[in-house]
C-alpha cells in the first residue's frame, strides 16, 4: 500500500487578520483512530478544513504521503480523502439514497454508467448506519440523527483510505454516538482506514480512539496515546479545567470527572 500519512507541516492558518493556529507540526497516524479535542475556538474545525483541502493555509502545507494536498488532482485526493464537514447542507428535496450515491462521484467519470461496485458500495454504507429502510426517504424528513446518519453513510460510500469527520455525533443522543464510534472504530480495523475525528465528549474520546490531539488557546497541548493526553494537568492547560482522571471501569480508559 503507499504511503498514505497525514501530515501538517509548520501551519498557519486563519481568517482574514486573525490567526487561529500557528505554526503547528502534526503526523496523523496512518491506520489509526486518532481524535482532535480542546475548547471552542482553538482551531479543532479550522485544522481539520486545512487538512481536507477546504481551507487555504496562510503558511505551511499539508501533505498526504508526502505531496503536498494543494498539487494533487482533485479527483485523485477524493479518492483517498473523505471529509465530513459540521452542517452539510443538501439540495431541497433529495433523498436519503440520491445522497448517498453522491459520494460514488470521485469513482466515476462525467458519461460513465452507474455499476454493480457503485451499488454494493451505497448499500454497504447504507447498511452500516442502519438506514437502509430509509434509503427512500426525503432527507428534510428525517431527524437530525437519521440526517446525520444518512451523512456519514455518504463519506463512507466514498470509499476511502482517509476519512475525517467534525463532530460526527451532532445531534445523536448517547447510544447512536455509541453506535457511530463504534462504527468508525471497526472500518478502521476491518479496513485499515485512517479515521481522524473532531469530538467534543472526552470520555468518548478516549474511549475510542488510538491516538488523541489536544489543542489549547496556544496551540497542541499534548499529542499521543489517551493515557498520556487526558491528564489533569493537560485538562487544566487547554480548558482550564479542574477535574480528576480516574479509569473507566469498563473500558479502562481515562475518564474525566469535573470537579
Amino acid at each position: 500500500m503507499s504511503d498514505l500519512t497525514l501530515r501538517a507541516e509548520r501551519l498557519t492558518l486563519g481568517y482574514r487578520d486573525r490567526r487561529v493556529l500557528q505554526d503547528l507540526t502534526l503526523t496523523l497516524p496512518p491506520g489509526q483512530v486518532t481524535t482532535i479535542l480542546g475548547p471552542n475556538g482553538c482551531g479543532k474545525s479550522t485544522l481539520l478544513r486545512a487538512l481536507a483541502r477546504l481551507l487555504a493555509p496562510l503558511a505551511g502545507r499539508v501533505t498526504l504521503g508526502g505531496e503536498d494536498v494543494r498539487t494533487q488532482n482533485t479527483r485523485a485526493l477524493a479518492r483517498r480523502l473523505a471529509i465530513l464537514p459540521q452542517a452539510p447542507l443538501a439540495p431541497d428535496g433529495i433523498t436519503v439514497g440520491e445522497l448517498v450515491r453522491r459520494g460514488r462521484a470521485p469513482w466515476r467519470g462525467v458519461l460513465a454508467a452507474w455499476n454493480a461496485a457503485d451499488e454494493r458500495a451505497c448499500a454497504r454504507a447504507l447498511d452500516a448506519v442502519a438506514m437502509t429502510a430509509l434509503a427512500d426517504r426525503p432527507l428534510g424528513e428525517l431527524s437530525g440523527g437519521q440526517r446525520q446518519r444518512a451523512w456519514i453513510a455518504l463519506v463512507l460510500a466514498q470509499d476511502t483510505p482517509v476519512l475525517l469527520l467534525d463532530e460526527p455525533t451532532t445531534w445523536l443522543d448517547l447510544p447512536h454516538q455509541i453506535e457511530v464510534l463504534r462504527l468508525l472504530r471497526r472500518r478502521n480495523r476491518e479496513a485499515g482506514t485512517t479515521i481522524v475525528c473532531v469530538l467534543h465528549d472526552l470520555n468518548l474520546a478516549a474511549r475510542f480512539s488510538d491516538h488523541l490531539v489536544l489543542l489549547g488557546p496556544d496551540g497542541v497541548v499534548a499529542e499521543g496515546p489517551p493515557d498520556a493526553v487526558v491528564t489533569e494537568a493537560h485538562l487544566a492547560s487547554a480548558f482550564s479545567l479542574a477535574a480528576r482522571v480516574l479509569r473507566d471501569p469498563v473500558s479502562d480508559t481515562p475518564m474525566v470527572v469535573p470537579l
